[in-house]
């Protein structure tokens, strides 16, 4: 399976959306979730890539712990969720804004998983509850397409390289 890493911006069970800055190489605090919202998992993307939004692409690092914006994390790719997402808010252009789907080489409970399908259902479920739910409020909207297997994913990744 493939290694990628993966820089993270947002850390699992925060409620403070980090966004990177390139121009700056640092982090800034891009907003604050309502009440008893949280990001699931860890939340980064890959360098050097770049998505249909012009952001470098995402992912999701599925772990039993917690990390901290700017850690790099060298992940195992499992797979993706091809997904649209409306831009701007309010607005009814939907692009592409797959989130990939990776666990670090390190997790002692989920670096056994090779593939998506490793994946427990209710996992999937939540996350694109959270995607939908965190787009609603900022206006936009939010549609998980399919799930790719791993293969397909890496395929989608290198098509995002830039460098």
């Amino acid at each position: 399976m493939a290694s990628i890493d993966v820089i993270i911006e947002t850390p699992k069970g925060s409620a403070q959306k980090y966004d990177f800055d390139p121009d700056e190489q640092l982090f800034r605090l891009k907003k604050i979730l309502p009440s008893g919202m949280v990001f699931p998992y860890d939340f980064g993307f890959i360098p050097k890539t770049k998505g249909e939004d012009g952001d470098p692409l995402d992912v999701i690092v599925i772990s039993e712990f917690q990390s901290v914006p700017g850690i790099i994390v060298k992940c195992r790719v499992l797979g993706g969720i091809c997904a649209e997402q409306s831009k701007g808010r309010k607005g009814s252009k939907m692009i592409r804004n797959d989130r990939f789907l990776a666990v670090p080489k390190c997790s002692s409970i989920f670096g056994k998983f090779r593939s998506i399908d490793d994946i427990p259902e209710n996992i999937f479920k939540e996350l694109e509850a959270f995607f939908k739910d965190y787009n609603r409020l900022e206006g936009k909207k939010f549609k998980a397409v399919k799930k790719v297997d791993a293969d397909k994913a890496v395929s989608l990744i290198s098509k995002g390289k830039t460098g």
